[in-house]
């Protein structure tokens, strides 16, 4: 089925829109295909485990219509991160339950090239990580981010993450293992 027939076939969005002072988080549909493959340059990409360049449109679509699947189930929440003052799409978050453990999770995410250096992850992040604690109901959500990766790092410290040790991962973007640093954070005890 493509992604305009599970979207048409279920009755609402998985889950509310979220809003920061500059960006409006909603769920990806079917019209954020043209500007994910668009956006997906090798400079995000060797940042990303698996998001390749090329990075076509059918695969855009295909990867919409997974992560609606997922979030339909009540396993992720991925976001398309529009910005509000010219209503553009400027990258993704995508909070997944692990499989294995249903009270964990892990948030991975990017930007477009434009749009990095503006703060926004920062500005995000501490929305995505309590609404995937609310809404996936999970203890524990973790992320995996290349040593020299600064900004992602920083990003992941200023939402109260820390590290957790390193290892490698493998990168289907690249079909190769690759060295991360791992950081979680755990559910708050307000939320508990």
């Amino acid at each position: 089925m493509s992604i305009c027939g599970i979207c048409q076939s279920m009755e609402s969005d998985p889950f509310q829109p979220l809003e920061t002072t500059r960006l409006l988080l909603r769920c990806v549909d079917a019209e954020d295909a043209a500007a994910t493959a668009t956006m997906m340059t090798p400079d995000v990409s060797r940042r990303v485990a698996y998001w390749p360049v090329p990075f076509t449109y059918e695969m855009a679509v295909a990867c919409i219509d997974a992560a609606c699947e997922r979030a339909h189930r009540g396993d992720a929440l991925p976001f398309a991160v529009i910005e509000k003052a010219s209503g553009e799409l400027t990258g993704w978050v995508m909070l997944l339950r692990d499989e294995d453990n249903r009270r964990r999770g892990s948030l991975g995410y990017w930007l477009g090239e434009k749009h990095h250096g503006k703060g926004y992850m920062r500005e995000l992040a501490p929305v995505a990580l309590a609404t995937g604690f609310d809404l996936l109901d999970l203890d524990v959500i973790e992320a995996a981010v290349q040593p020299g990766n600064a900004a992602s790092i920083a990003v992941l410290r200023a939402c109260g993450m820390k590290p957790t040790g390193e290892g490698m991962v493998y990168a289907p973007a690249r079909e190769r293992y690759e060295l991360c640093h791992f950081f979680e954070i755990q559910r708050p005890h307000s939320l508990a």
